[in-house]
């Protein structure tokens, strides 16, 4: 049975148990990766940003034991979904059941299209393709062993910075007075960025960026930013955001690192990654990795990226399906 689900109201005891579940696809499908852990486990599952909605189900069996979890995330474009099963329930029709309460409620929302990501190596992409998910669009995600780094030599990254550059360091974010040029620096480099479908959408603007820190720390989401400035036009020139989730905390999130172009040539993003590690090892003592995730075409950011130690994984990879033509399919399944 599918029923829809509000991991705000639900009871401690339902989200230990989408935990458990969550837990066992790990193990099975990335067992690499850590597990997670019920440290601000529902305000991760139920908050969002203003102006977004998300709407969850879950799959139980008869004795109400859940068998998987599905959410839409509705964004401005596109809707978000995610959905996982316990390997045990696989080959039941529990995915394609979850799968088709998401694409109703797209329908309903007036979605033409919807979006997820999904992990390379893993029975998700065989799953959506079943039902003509389309890859639009491939990463690769990287890993830094923290206990391998050679931090003499990421010393030296980290004073490779150009003249007339300075680099500071703000656990938490940046200072409200810097949000307008923190997000005109992400909006300056978007144009150079190669596209993707936008399903984990920036911040290019002060009020948005004031809210998406918000939202991060409200779902146990602890962001650190490093940044280059510019000390002529005091203006930002380079950034990197790295987020240690309360869920996982041995492991840490590279979110958006941008050098703005007119800046580019200076060393930037390789001085401010550095630094952004050496911080991270002093503020998260139990931190193991970082990850970091890569367009095969970013090709000075990967270089970078190897210079400072990371390992290539997995791939990540974005789909997209038609709602009506998905509907159909499911309705044939």
């Amino acid at each position: 049975m599918v029923r829809e689900w509000d991991p705000g109201t639900a009871s401690a005891a339902e989200i230990e148990a989408v935990l458990r579940a969550l837990n066992e696809i790990v193990a099975h499908d990335v067992p690499e990766d850590p597990p997670w852990r019920d440290i601000k486990f529902r305000e991760y599952l139920a908050v969002t940003m203003p102006g977004e909605r998300r709407t969850s189900w879950l799959a139980v069996d008869e004795s109400g034991g859940v068998l998987g979890h599905a959410s839409l995330l509705a964004l401005e474009e596109i809707g978000v979904l995610e959905l996982s099963v316990r390997p045990a329930a696989r080959r039941g029709h529990v995915g394609t059941a979850l799968l088709a309460a998401v694409a109703r409620r797209a329908a309903e929302e007036g979605f033409e299209s919807v979006g997820v990501e999904v992990i390379g190596g893993t029975p998700s992409i065989k799953f959506f393709e079943s039902f003509g998910f389309e890859c639009a669009f491939i990463e690769q995600r990287n890993l830094l062993d923290l206990g391998g780094v050679d931090w003499l030599r990421l010393g030296e990254m980290a004073a490779g910075i150009g003249a007339g550059y300075r680099v500071e360091y703000h656990p938490g974010g940046p200072p409200e007075q810097h949000y307008a040029a923190y997000a005109a620096a992400k909006e300056a480099a978007r144009a150079s960025v190669v596209e993707d479908l936008a399903l984990r959408p920036s911040s290019y603007d002060a009020e948005r960026l004031r809210a998406s820190l918000a939202t991060l720390h409200a779902r146990g989401l602890k962001p650190y930013i490093v940044l280059a400035v510019h000390e002529a036009s005091d203006t930002i020139a380079g950034l990197t955001e790295v987020v240690v989730p309360a869920q996982r905390p041995t492991r840490a999130d590279q979110y958006d690192t941008i050098e703005v172009p007119a800046h580019r040539g200076y060393g930037i993003s390789r001085a401010i990654k550095a630094r952004m590690l050496f911080e991270l090892r002093a503020a998260e003592p139990h931190l193991l990795d970082v990850q970091t995730w890569n367009a095969t075409e970013n090709e000075p950011l990967l270089k970078v990226n190897a210079e400072l130690g990371f390992k290539p994984d997995r791939e990540w990879r974005e789909y997209d399906a038609d709602v009506i033509d998905l509907l159909r399919r499911l309705k044939n399944a």
